[in-house]
């Protein structure tokens, strides 16, 4: 399967989404799409005309700490953690350890024109990360950045088949990496259980037809997970496109995610062992939001650790920045 797309422009048309990540502990409004504990009564108290029903969005954020040298941390309780919105306070409703919730990843490759010489290196680096990060419950979507952006696979567990469509990667001009990003993301916005987006490139957009808010925003829209894999064959190398990898940095940040640098395949295995085992090591912290402070449409979300490890230096936490109140368009 290979599907050709371009970025629709926001707002030409309106989509009623639901998004909402399934976890273990929590259950899902089939009306609204919020997602509540197990055991809350939604319908309690819907006879009583003198009963007012408030229906608040769940927040969900899908936590990763490492210790200082890069190790993901995964013995934590509920008690170690605090969350605020916006500056204030948040109880903490739903805590879970990820390993089990179900991965939808997207898998972009960068083949144009400036990859070109590393393409043989990406193919065989992107088939180990696949039989090494999937499970039956996972599923994976193979995308093809260029001029175009081309999904190659729908999502899919089969290892064969995802394979065969990395095999099928072929060089091109340009590369839309902001495309495909917004695309990879709004392939994701309906899917269950945690989103993920790796992206393999060396960083410099020069022919998406969105823009680099509009992806940022859509990737945050789909709760999704980008790690940056930018491949620089020279690091001295004065023809970098630096403005592009650091936009690749800054996506990762926003997210969640992380960066990588890769100049050989030994770095490019080492970053997806990275990848693969963050991802099963997350947290999910979940609450609702206990008080509105600002008007705008965009909140942001800190999560602050009360632990630290046996020698008191303090643990890196990554999480995304913020969330939209509006659903996506």
């Amino acid at each position: 399967m290979t599907e050709r797309t371009r970025p629709r422009v926001p707002g030409l048309r309106l989509l009623v989404c639901l998004l909402a990540c399934c976890s273990f502990a929590c259950g899902q409004d089939p009306i609204r799409g919020d997602r509540v504990p197990p055991g809350t009564a939604q319908g309690r108290g819907s006879d009583d005309p003198n009963t007012l029903r408030v229906n608040v969005r769940l927040v969900s954020i899908f936590t990763t700490v490492t210790d200082t040298h890069g190790a993901p941390i995964s013995d934590l309780s509920k008690e170690d953690f605090r969350v605020l919105e916006d500056g204030v306070p948040q109880t903490i409703s739903v805590f879970d350890r990820e390993s089990e919730l179900p991965l939808n990843i997207v898998l972009a490759i960068d083949t144009s024109e400036s990859t070109r010489k590393d393409l043989k290196l990406e193919v065989a680096s992107a088939k180990k990360f696949v039989h090494s990060v999937m499970r039956p419950v996972d599923h994976l979507s193979v995308f093809q950045i260029t001029e175009n952006t081309d999904q190659l696979t729908s999502f899919s567990s089969d290892v064969k088949s995802l394979d065969r469509g990395i095999e099928r990667l072929t060089a091109g001009a340009g590369t839309s990496l902001y495309d495909a990003v917004y695309l990879g993301a709004e392939a994701l916005l309906d899917r269950k259980g945690r989103k993920v987006i790796v992206l393999i490139t060396d960083g410099g957009d020069t022919t998406s037809a969105t823009s680099y808010q509009n992806a940022l925003r859509r990737a945050e829209e789909a709760e999704a997970i980008i790690y940056s894999i930018i491949i620089v064959p020279v690091a001295a190398d004065a023809g970098r496109n630096l403005g592009g990898e650091h936009a690749l940095i800054q996506l990762s940040k926003d997210t969640g995610g992380k960066y990588y640098y890769a100049e050989s395949i030994a770095q490019l295995d080492s970053a997806f062992r990275e990848i693969s085992d963050e991802l099963r090591t997350q947290y999910l912290i979940a609450y609702y939001p206990n008080r509105r402070v600002s008007d705008s449409p965009f909140r942001r979300i800190q999560v602050e650790l009360n632990k630290k490890d046996a020698e008191s230096a303090s643990y890196k936490v990554r999480h995304r920045a913020g969330y939209y109140t509006a659903p996506p368009r």
